[in-house]
């Protein structure tokens, strides 16, 4: 079953984007990125921000980022089952250790950056 992690990422003052959370899911070679404002445990209803594929190191990675972008640490790991996987909405059934259900990502009208997530606990 692929994988997935929750990151923390604190950022430094001044920074681009203010501290947020890096939702990540494994897709064969990369992982899938989103930057959430809030856990999604804790606001399960948010507009996101998707993020370029990152490398699959970061699935078991906590620690400094390269170019002086903060640091991340792990709120959740584990795996992920696809239950719809289409250019505008991505479903999964995560099992991790915090957050066990239904995450939907929808991708909101005339952007690739911008989208909708919900999640459903178990």
């Amino acid at each position: 079953m692929p994988r997935f992690v929750l990151l923390w990422h604190e950022t430094p003052a001044g920074f681009a984007r203010p501290p947020h959370w890096d939702l990540m899911l494994e897709a064969g070679s990369h992982l899938r990125c989103w930057a959430l404002a809030a856990a999604p445990d804790e606001t399960p209803q948010q507009s996101v921000e998707a993020l370029a594929d990152h490398r699959l190191t970061y699935l078991d990675y906590e620690g400094p980022i390269s170019g002086e972008r903060g640091a991340v640490s792990r709120h959740d790991q584990g795996e992920y089952q696809s239950l719809v996987d289409e250019v505008q909405e991505v479903r999964v059934l995560l099992r991790g250790q915090r957050l066990r259900g239904t995450l939907t990502l929808r991708r909101e009208p005339d952007t690739d950056q911008r989208w909708r997530l919900s999640f459903v606990p178990d």
